[in-house]
């Protein structure tokens, strides 16, 4: 029989409400930024409201507060995640995986925070299509494989840096869909390609390889001014596509 979990002595909505206030000041959020910190802070506390668990035997009460809902939130989507995860291991081959990146040049930042849901989108097209294209191409696998994809917005300094990971199979149907086509073992694609575009070579199972970081252009639109952020901050952020120019 399993533990009953029971509350961390710490949580993050307990260090948002102790020092979030401290920390906005000396540390600019964007409005985006400043909204979730707000709804974490404010998760499963009185500011959101609650409902009374009665029981009608011996009357005893207890009050629990709404959740954030939020998608940050590590409490509110804990089960969610652990769901989710349950579901993607059931759809698990018995076969060889690849992990696949997919970066993008520094040069667009301003664009992906300006319209993050076009953009975004864009870069899971473009992910699966090249992944599928070489994949489907004879002299590399000529098969059509499977691919999982998950966006991270952040990189390991937190700092703004959207990318995909990507789970890719080791192999795939044959295009009449007849017979398992495995790749070569240690290897998603050959090492070198035939393609007349460079770009599209796949060097390693972490194509493509890292931009270099650039000044951004002129015609990029100009960064949002970050908002100071309080655990008591109220109304509601506007949005990036509103506050765009």
């Amino acid at each position: 029989m399993s533990a009953v979990p029971t509350r961390p002595s710490l949580e993050v909505a307990d260090i948002l409400r102790a020092y979030g206030e401290a920390y906005g000041a000396s540390h600019p959020v964007s409005a985006l930024q400043a909204a979730v910190l707000r709804r974490l802070a404010r998760c499963r506390t009185a500011a959101l409201g609650g409902h009374i668990d009665a029981c009608d035997r011996c009357g005893y009460t207890r009050v629990s507060y709404n959740s954030c809902r939020d998608r940050h939130c590590p409490k509110c989507q804990a089960r969610k995640r652990a769901e989710w995860l349950e579901a993607r291991l059931e759809r698990l081959l018995p076969v060889e995986y690849f992990h696949v990146v997919f970066t993008l040049p520094a040069t667009v930042y301003p664009l992906m925070l300006h319209h993050p849901r076009r953009l975004y989108d864009l870069l899971f097209r473009a992910a699966a299509q090249s992944l599928l294209t070489l994949a489907a191409d004879p002299q590399r696998l000529g098969a059509q494989i499977g691919v999982t994809a998950i966006l991270h917005t952040w990189g390991q300094n937190l700092l703004f840096h959207p990318h995909l990971h990507c789970v890719v199979t080791g192999g795939g149907l044959s295009p009449d869909g007849s017979r398992w086509i495995p790749t070569r073992p240690g290897y998603l694609f050959p090492g070198t390609s035939r393609s007349p575009a460079p770009s599209r070579t796949p060097r390693s199972a972490s194509w493509p390889a890292p931009f270099p970081l650039a000044p951004a252009p002129p015609w990029a639109p100009a960064p949002l001014t970050p908002p100071a952020w309080s655990p008591g901050s109220r109304g509601r952020a506007p949005s990036l596509a509103t506050a765009a120019p």
